[in-house]
């Protein structure tokens, strides 16, 4: 997936009519299923109403017993059970059904033992297409209704009586009665398509499908109309509802690429006998992995080719690559338990760059990776992060997996593994590790085993003391001398008030920039002298890879920003720049000296570089400025980055994609941080001609306009936006009008834009993302803060899953101990789901934030203060 009452009782009566309803709240014990019977194939037949919102269910379970026993459980939400047969050695018996609705299980009960060995379940039953984007749910056009599923990590429970345990793998035949005008897709093929078993409806058959887990079944019902495309000899569909549907074949383009790419790189064919990619219309995650049919958001997917910006293309290209990397890792390969999430998420996320920057080498995707790298490394670093491997035993704890630490930390961790064997060592290590697995489960010491003995390395030590501590390492480097440095290491903290409590010990490869290739040494202890090899530069991190921070004596430091246009990459300038805004943060350093790194990168021709910067720039205005000194920081970037803006304003029919995304860069600095007169007019006349017409604006420039004007926008703008995000076909384009009533600074604006976030006519999936993003800036939080204050319940039916911990966690942009503790008092009362650890992040950054303002404004104020700032740019 891209980037979500407690009580028993029991029927007393042979299935007369057993009903499970889901409690609001989750338990908070641990509800795992018992050992002792394991699945081996589901049939399922199961007929949606689309207007009734319901669906019945006719499902066969094969299992084996491991010994006798009189019950079998397994998970069960929001079903109604009619009837429930156990047949074993020939002899049926009818099934009492008790329910928990806290563990989210039934327990078949039958009056003689069952024998160890197979038996079959069969169970009669009913459910709810829902409205919480999960399980078998509701999903809604203008025009008519659809029926999708959404089931990691919990939820194929809610469709189907299932072993809902990433461990429990099984294979699958599917049916679906379906509507005579309406089409259905699955994991696999269409096997069979027979009208009936009653008139105005069809019975569609799939085929059976290799052995997976519970979570990786989809099924979707509805008008889906495809474009199709074709790769290894793999057929590849990209489908959506009617209108969009031409909208798909870009990701068709990327798919066919990948997934060549990826029959290469694993030494293993794709295990599916087709792809389908399916856009659905409310969809709360960015992507999710079903084996063989893979469902997106529509923002993630659907794209006009020829109008889209690169943002939008590198976006469809990343999550397609993401999903399909799924297929092998997470897919046919599958973790265990939900702990060890990190292998199928960080796994994918690590993969996704690889294919993307085959395709297209001219969209610089390692400099996104030097970005998204230096923001794990922040997040990490606050007091309040877990460690990769982390327990997670209830719904609400799964749910809390899927953030930064499963993805980016553990996608980081991976390449900095592979920079240090080698890249074809750990492409063979991952083959290896894959093929010892197919359709089955594993662990993380099964693959840092098999990367262990496939290179010879001590990569088992490496991956274990990264898996296994939390945080984030900061090296200290000696001035080499006779060929050597002295290196310790302890853990990082961005707040300079907090101290680890108790000391960690990392095995970290450190790699030493070099004329040529890299050289890397391990450092395996807490303080350890490591060789250096000759170099212009002392420079400990080359490529970017090292998840860690770095500490250099002054006069190494210096000759590093004396060269850093010159004798580092691209890439190495990000990672030093965010480094020295780290070390910023935790009291090292100045936040004069962060500025003075600022304007010596001012003039770098790479937009991943600047966009670097201006991250910082921008939490220096927002977080540590008083009024007085954002006026002056204002004129400061105006002054600094007006010239290289002046460079690439106008550009030629033949500039290259790079030239547009750093003027659209530069043009966002100075109009959101510089306020900059001449471009807050320019990106005002870009959004009116944006609102008449997409297509007619540079596809770069886009979103900056559109983000400064709005900041600044009228109730006559406001009204625009809002008819365009009702009106627009494109869900680009759409998104991109909706999102931006949120960006509105004038008070008035912004509760009208938050008041049609909660009016119901906003899809749940999106509603969310109003206060976020509001929440976030410092000129709309308080608004923001108080209309959820004030409108809570409004506020609270709105949130799914995945979003509450977002829209929780977004309160840790505030910067004061006030809101501090009011942000914590109305989240003690005001309980939302899977957003416990959410909460505590929010309430460390406000601190984080707190000591950085006081530590850092007269720091801030006596730089500006020495700086000749010219008196026309104030």
């Amino acid at each position: 997936m891209f980037r979500r009452s407690n009580g028993i009782f029991s029927t007393g009566v042979k299935m007369a009519g057993a009903v499970l309803l889901l409690a609001a709240t989750l338990a908070a014990h641990a509800q795992r299923l018992p050992a002792g019977v394991s699945p081996t194939h589901y049939t399922l037949t199961l007929a949606p109403d689309l207007k009734a919102a319901t669906f019945t269910g006719d499902e066969t379970v094969d299992v084996v017993l491991a010994q006798s026993s009189n019950a079998i459980t397994l998970n069960a939400a929001e079903i109604t059970f009619k009837q429930v047969t156990i047949t074993a050695q020939g002899k049926t018996q009818p099934a009492t059904v008790t329910l928990d609705a806290g563990k989210e299980q039934a327990t078949f009960h039958v009056a003689d033992a069952l024998p160890s060995g197979k038996a079959s379940i069969h169970i009669l039953y009913s459910g709810i297409l829902n409205n919480q984007l999960r399980g078998f749910y509701l999903s809604k056009t203008a025009k008519r209704n659809y029926a999708v599923t959404q089931f990691e990590p919990t939820d194929a429970r809610r469709a189907f009586p299932s072993f809902d345990e990433p461990e429990m793998k099984a294979t699958y035949t599917t049916r679906l009665i379906v509507d005579a005008g309406d089409t259905a897709i699955s994991n696999t093929n269409i096997v069979s398509d027979t009208p009936g078993p009653m008139a105005g409806k069809h019975t569609i058959l799939f085929a059976t499908t290799p052995k997976m887990s519970t979570y990786l079944v989809a099924f979707l019902v509805g008008d889906f109309q495809c474009v199709s495309g074709e790769s290894d000899g793999v057929p590849i569909r990209a489908c959506a509802t009617p209108d969009k549907v031409q909208l798909g074949a870009y990701a068709v383009k990327a798919a066919e690429f990948v997934l060549h790419y990826y029959d290469n790189y694993f030494g293993i064919k794709y295990p599916m006998p087709k792809l389908d990619m399916i856009a659905i219309p409310d969809f709360e995650a960015g992507a999710m992995e079903n084996f063989g049919a893979i469902t997106y958001r529509e923002t993630d997917f659907l794209i006009d080719e020829k109008t889209a910006s690169l943002d939008a293309k590198k976006r469809v290209a990343i999550v397609v690559a993401h999903e399909m990397a799924h297929q092998w890792f997470g897919d046919m390969v599958t973790m265990q338990w939900w702990d060890n999430l990190w292998l199928n998420e960080g796994f994918a996320t690590w993969m996704e760059s690889k294919p993307v920057a085959a395709w297209h080498p001219e969209w610089k995707q390692p400099q996104d990776d030097a970005l998204d790298l230096d923001a794990i490394l922040n997040v990490d670093a606050g007091k309040v992060t877990r460690t990769i491997r982390a327990t997670a035993n209830t719904p609400s704890e799964i749910n809390e997996m899927f953030d930064g630490i499963t993805y980016q930390k553990g996608g980081a961790v991976l390449a900095m593994v592979e920079n240090y064997v080698g890249k074809e060592t750990f492409r063979r290590g991952v083959h290896n590790y894959l093929k010892a697995h197919m359709y089955a489960n594993a662990t993380a010491e099964d693959f840092w085993n098999a990367q262990t003995k496939t290179s010879g390395m001590p990569v088992d030590t490496v991956m274990q003391s990264f898996v296994a501590l939390p945080g984030v390492p900061l090296l200290h480097f000696s001035t080499p001398k006779n060929g050597v440095t002295q290196v310790s290491q302890e853990r990082f903290f961005l707040s300079p008030g907090v101290k680890p409590e108790h000391p960690q010990t990392w095995s970290i490869p450190v790699c030493f920039k070099t004329v040529k290739q890299p050289k890397c040494e391990l450092l395996a202890s807490a303080a350890q002298t490591l060789t250096v090899p000759a170099s212009a530069i002392f420079f400990a991190d080359a490529g970017d890879k090292g998840y860690y921070r770095s500490v250099y004596e002054p006069e190494e430091n210096q000759a590093i920003l004396a060269g850093i246009e010159t004798a580092l990459t691209p890439v190495e300038r990000i990672g030093f720049a965010g480094n020295a805004w780290a070390l910023m943060r935790s009291g090292r350093a100045s936040v004069g000296d962060y500025l003075n790194l600022a304007e010596e990168l001012k003039n770098d021709p790479n937009a991943a570089v600047i966009e670097n910067v201006a991250s910082a720039l921008g939490a220096v205005s927002d977080r540590i400025a008083t009024g007085p000194d954002r006026d002056l920081l204002a004129a400061w970037v105006r002054q600094q980055f007006g010239p290289a803006y002046d460079r690439v304003k106008t550009l030629a029919p033949t500039a290259s994609l790079e030239q547009h995304q750093l003027r659209a860069t530069l043009f966002e600095v100075l109009g959101r941080i510089g306020r900059d007169p001449q471009v807050m007019a320019e990106a005002q006349r870009q959004t009116e001609m944006y609102i008449q017409n997409p297509a007619s604006v540079d596809p770069a420039m886009a979103r900056a306009a559109l983000s400064i004007a709005t900041a600044n926008g009228d109730s006559h703008l406001f009204d625009q936006f809002l008819k365009l995000s009702q009106t627009a076909t494109n869900p680009d384009v759409q998104t991109a009008a909706l999102f931006s009533l949120a960006n509105f600074h004038d008070p008035v604006l912004l509760r009208r834009a938050l008041d049609y976030a909660t009016s119901g006519r906003v899809r749940n999936q999106d509603s969310a993302f109003f206060f976020v993003i509001a929440l976030r800036s410092r000129d709309t939080q308080q608004v923001a803060w108080q209309y959820i204050q004030d409108n809570w319940d409004k506020v609270h039916a709105q949130i799914t899953t995945m979003m509450g911990a977002r829209l929780v966690g977004a309160t840790g942009s505030f910067c004061s101990e006030e809101k501090r503790t009011a942000v914590q008092n109305f989240f003690s009362t005001h309980k939302v789901m899977a957003a416990d650890r959410a909460l505590k992040s929010a309430e460390d950054a406000i601190g984080d934030c707190v000591a950085l303002r006081t530590a850092q404004q007269p720091n801030l104020t006596a730089w500006l203060a020495q700086q000749k700032i010219n008196s026309a740019v104030q």
